[in-house]
C-alpha cells in the first residue's frame, strides 16, 4: 500500500490569508495611514516601528540601547500612541511578554518586544475593530491584475 499525502485546503487557505494580512499590515503601517507610534514613558516618547498586530497583542521594535533592555523588560506595562493623523492618536496599553535583540540585514540593532493589549480599556474597542478590518480585508480582498483601470472619471 502506498502512503498518499492528502492536501489540506483549509490549512493552505489559512496560510494564504495570514500572508495577505501581514502584507496588508505593512502597507497600512508604512504607506497608507502613516501610523506613527511612540512609547509614552512618563512624558518621554520613544519612536517605535509596529511590526505586527493581532486582537491579543502586538510586536514592535525600536533602536537598541542598554536603557531599552532594562526599561522595557518582561511584564513592563507601556502605553502605545497609535497616530492615525498628525494630531490624534489611539492609546493602547501593552504588557510586554518578551523582548530580544534583533539585528537587521544592514547591521542595525533593535530591541524587539511582543506584548498583550489591555482589553479592559475603552480605547481597545476601536483598536479591535481596526484589527478586525485588517484581518477581514486579508480574507475577502481580491487581487486586481488589470492595470488599465480608470481611477478617476
Amino acid at each position: 500500500m502506498t502512503d498518499k499525502k492528502v492536501f489540506n485546503f483549509a490549512e493552505h487557505r489559512k496560510k494564504n490569508i495570514e500572508t495577505k494580512r501581514r502584507q496588508f499590515e505593512r502597507v497600512m503601517f508604512d504607506e497608507l495611514l502613516g501610523v506613527y507610534t511612540v512609547i509614552d514613558d512618563q512624558g518621554t516618547g520613544y519612536p517605535i516601528k509596529l511590526l505586527d498586530v493581532s486582537k491579543e497583542g502586538c510586536l514592535f521594535q525600536f533602536p537598541m540601547s542598554t536603557k531599552a533592555k532594562k526599561q522595557f523588560g518582561k511584564d513592563t506595562e507601556v502605553t502605545l500612541k497609535l497616530y492615525f493623523t498628525k494630531n490624534s492618536y489611539l492609546p493602547a496599553v501593552v504588557t510586554i511578554k518578551h523582548g530580544q535583540e534583533f539585528i537587521d540585514d544592514k547591521g542595525n540593532a533593535y530591541w524587539r518586544c511582543g506584548g498583550v493589549f489591555d482589553t479592559t480599556l475603552p480605547t481597545y474597542k476601536a483598536l479591535s475593530k481596526f484589527i478586525q478590518f485588517i484581518t477581514e480585508y486579508a480574507e475577502f480582498s481580491c487581487v486586481d491584475n488589470n492595470r488599465d483601470v480608470a481611477y478617476f472619471l
